[in-house]
């Protein structure tokens, strides 16, 4: 299937038939399956399955990852009303988790995504212009209200259509699909600004009606709006009253001004109805104030209506203002609680100092000033420590400090609470102080460090300017670069302008270095190109690679360079001799059948038939063929003498020669003649002591020496059959486990495997044992049975059990003559196979089993 890459003799064929075969796109489990052989061979052909099945889990990966978040971006546009801060949050967060945005369909939802947050701060941009437009248009109507009634009846009809111009683009920003995505307070200003213009627009065309018509008829009443009355009685020829204007204001207004005030009215309860919409909390109390003073006038008569209308305002603002007020308060009360968080008592201390709690609801600033404090002793904070770190706190204390001042800018203050507030910052502020003050004097160790190691660089350059050795130099300097690195914190400023003097001062010390890596690699590519020359040529001179290969360890272990680049240059440097060697390989393999002797025709016979065995999976076949392997490698052919043996009639051929006696060994001992050969016995025996003869073990029968072929496909045969007998054995003690679980949870005695499956270290009746607890109801605890077998396994137990187990193993050490764990496993698993079957312990007693019925 894979063209003979787990076959073939050399690495470089062995990877050269992988790539073929992964040219065919094969499926991602056969590619599993092909690893997994090859691991067990050669780890650098591997590297390009596992290469390969990264590629694939990596793409796969990413298309999850896609699908994921196309599915929220779906949501995103899909939801009513849509989410802009979901929407613009959607890309950062897709971003972080590595989604591929740029690739489909991340990128389309993306694109939609973004259209659909352009169109709603369209909207929002055009709900502004048109608030700004009726605005405008109101003061366009108050100014003609100051001129001639005249210019005014000539610009109604203008006023008119812009009027009708802006309601129809409130509508139009009204019925827009995205509408209700806008932010909550613009459909807010929409609507205040649709009720208003109506009211502004009828009593302007009112006024002019009335105007027009006390024109016409000299006893129609005059309009209410004092510049247009003026005209109508001059018109009528009737005196103007020139208000004279007081040189100082009185603190009362007089009878005569009521009728002013009572005009003023409608304008000061517009003003404040406007304010307690918008909930400005400083405008409202103004306006409040002011309409209260208005309606403190002498002689002051309101229509019963308009007197309503004043009362409901007034209390609305009353009643916004209370509820702001509140409000603030409970702010005010947090930030406060957070304050007095900031430093803790210590241990002994925590109990008896704590903080008194704050009610929200009486804080205020009237109840806090009149009502009677509760007598609270007071609170030594000398002992107390922050509760986080100097750069934490005042980072804190600076978000504190900013909150209140924004809780103050929208509502009435409230001295109590600002009081203790301040306090607890001011007692948190110290410990600020002093961490600024450390953290100085730690900035100024660290900088002159830096400036020493920047002196001990410099030296350094100079020292090693005519120094060879290129490893210790790239190790000292990536030692600087190390220390540099770990030379602690320093301001921002101060390590820009330290980073610039380090950059250059380590350039200078790697100039050197870097001339030298350039130069080694300019040479390890020239050693590439005689590469390629050799590989190229028709016949492979070994001397030659061999020298060539020299070089190139004597160079990569002299100049260091970086290791993706090393390890390119060596796959480019080796892949020419690699091929050259695989082409040469078989030429050298290829051995005329004629040429084999009978004994390698056997040998050879033998392991295909070995080979088919192992195909087959069948074990008892797999040792029968190992067996033949074996005896055939071991046989005698029948033209082949052993033992040739110097006989009369033998043949020159096959005759044994007699060596000449060259030397023999001399006795040494004290007393004997070292030219005759020593007796027989061991060494430093005496004459007299009797020769003990000892029986050396024989050596093995060893056949007829093989030849290459015969060799190669003997020894891979055998390493085959090795490998499937194991996997064989491993796949059966599996089913067995497997078969006996499954007796167990379907409590099927029937389903036991067999005394042989279940090993040897098993006696007949201990499985009988196992098949009588199957055959009873379920019943009993098998947790200190469990503990057992796990102790005697040598298993680890899970994290829930550790307790009970170690309590198990110092009860068994005050037993010593009991039997232990590891005698007893046959009855403690009949017990756990007597109790009710559990799904975590049936993985506790796999694991156990899996030893024990091994050993």
């Amino acid at each position: 299937m894979t063209a003979g890459a787990l076959t073939a003799p050399t690495s470089g064929e062995r990877s050269a038939r992988l790539r073929d075969w992964l040219a065919s796109d094969p499926s991602p489990q056969l590619m599993q399956q092909v690893l997994k052989e090859m691991s067990a061979r050669d780890k650098g052909a591997a590297k390009l399955l596992r290469e390969k099945l990264d590629d694939i889990k990596r793409a796969k990966s990413q298309d999850m990852l896609a699908q994921e978040w196309a599915d929220k971006a779906q949501l995103l546009l899909q939801s009513s009303p849509f989410k802009v801060v979901d929407a613009m949050a959607w890309q950062r967060d897709a971003a972080k988790a590595g989604a591929p945005l740029s690739r489909e369909p991340l990128a389309g939802l993306r694109q939609g995504l973004a259209e659909r947050i352009k169109h709603v701060e369209e909207l929002e941009h055009r709900t502004q212009v048109q608030r700004e437009t009726a605005l405008l248009l109101t003061q366009r109507i108050e100014v003609l209200s100051t001129k001639s009634w005249q210019e005014a009846l000539e610009q109604q009809t203008g006023l008119q259509a812009d009027l009708k111009r802006l309601h129809n683009e409130f509508e139009a920003l009204q019925n827009d699909v995205h509408w209700p995505s806008v932010d909550p307070k613009y459909p807010l200003l929409v609507s205040e600004t649709t009720k208003l213009m109506p009211l502004v627009w009828e009593a302007f065309s009112a006024a002019l009606a009335q105007t027009q018509s006390a024109a016409q008829d000299p006893e129609l009443p005059l309009p209410a709006v004092p510049a247009w009355a003026d005209q109508l009685r001059q018109a009528r020829g009737e005196t103007v009253v020139v208000p004279v204007v007081p040189t100082a204001t009185p603190r009362k207004p007089e009878p005569y001004q009521a009728s002013q005030v009572a005009e003023q009215v409608p304008t000061l309860l517009q003003h404040l109805e406007k304010e307690v919409a918008l909930g400005h909390s400083k405008a409202m109390s103004s306006a409040a104030t002011q309409l209260r003073a208005a309606l403190k006038t002498k002689a002051l008569v309101l229509e019963p209506h308009l007197s309503q209308q004043v009362q409901t305002a007034l209390a609305a603002a009353a009643e916004l203002e209370g509820w702001q007020r509140k409000h603030a308060d409970e702010i005010r009360v947090k930030l406060v609680s957070k304050a007095e968080a900031l430093l803790q008592p210590p241990p002994s201390a925590a109990a008896s100092t704590a903080s008194p709690p704050l009610d929200p609801v009486t804080s205020s600033s009237a109840e806090v000033t009149s009502a009677p404090a509760p007598e609270v002793s007071p609170v030594d904070y000398s002992q107390w420590v922050p509760a986080m770190g100097g750069r934490k706190l005042q980072d804190t204390l600076r978000q504190l400090r900013e909150e209140w001042k924004k809780t103050d800018q929208g509502g009435l203050p409230n001295h109590g609470l600002w009081k203790r507030f301040d306090q607890a910052c001011n007692r948190a502020y110290p410990f600020v102080q002093a961490w600024l003050e450390k953290a100085k004097a730690e900035s100024a160790a660290h900088k002159e460090g830096r400036l020493a190691l920047l002196a001990e660089v410099s030296a350094w350059t100079q020292a090693h300017l005519s120094d060879t050795d290129w490893k210790t130099q790239a190790r000292e300097l990536h030692q600087f670069s190390e220390r540099w690195r770990n030379s602690g914190h320093l301001s921002e400023k101060a390590f820009a302008d330290m980073q610039t003097q380090w950059k250059a001062a380590i350039k200078a010390a790697h100039a050197p270095l870097e001339a030298a890596q350039t130069q080694s690699i300019a040479l390890r590519r020239a050693m590439i190109e005689e590469a390629k020359a050799l590989g190229d040529a028709p016949q492979l001179r070994i001397d030659a690679v061999k020298a060539l290969q020299q070089r190139w360890q004597t160079e990569s272990q002299a100049v260091p360079v970086d290791r993706k680049l090393a390890q390119k240059l060596w796959d480019a440097f080796r892949q020419p001799l690699d091929e050259a060697f695989s082409r040469k390989t078989p030429s050298r393999s290829a051995v005329p059948a004629q040429n084999l002797s009978e004994h390698d025709k056997a040998v050879l016979a033998a392991a295909a038939a070995l080979e088919k065995a192992i195909a087959q999976g069948d074990a008892s076949a797999i040792r029968q063929a190992m067996a033949e392997v074996h005896s055939v490698a071991a046989s005698q052919p029948a033209n082949v003498v052993a033992h040739p043996v110097e006989t009369a009639t033998s043949e020159p051929a096959t005759t044994a020669v007699a060596k000449k006696l060259v030397a023999v060994r001399g006795d040494d001992r004290p007393g004997q003649k070292k030219t005759e050969p020593a007796t027989a016995g061991r060494l430093g025996d005496k004459k007299s002591a009797p020769r003990v003869h000892r029986d050396k073990p024989a050596f093995e029968p060893r056949g007829p020496r093989l030849g290459d072929v015969a060799f190669r496909a003997q020894r891979h045969a055998l390493e085959q059959a090795d490998m499937a007998l194991r996997k064989l054995a491993m796949q059966a003690h599996g089913e067995t486990l497997v078969h006996l679980l499954g007796a167990w949870q379907q409590r099927q005695p029937e389903h036991m495997p067999p005394a042989k499956e279940l090993g040897a270290r098993l006696s007949t009746q201990q499985r009988q044992d196992w098949v009588k607890a199957l055959q009873a109801a379920p019943a009993g605890n098998p947790d200190q049975a469990l503990l057992r077998l796990e102790i005697a396994a040598e298993v680890p137990t899970p994290a829930a059990h550790l307790d009970a187990r170690r309590m198990l193993q110092l009860q068994l050490l005050t037993k010593r003559n009991d039997a232990g764990p590891a005698q007893t496993w046959a009855s403690d698993m009949a017990q756990v196979l007597a109790s009710p079957y559990a799904e975590d312990q049936a993985k506790r007693v796999q694991a156990v089993l899996k030893v024990l019925l091994k050993k």
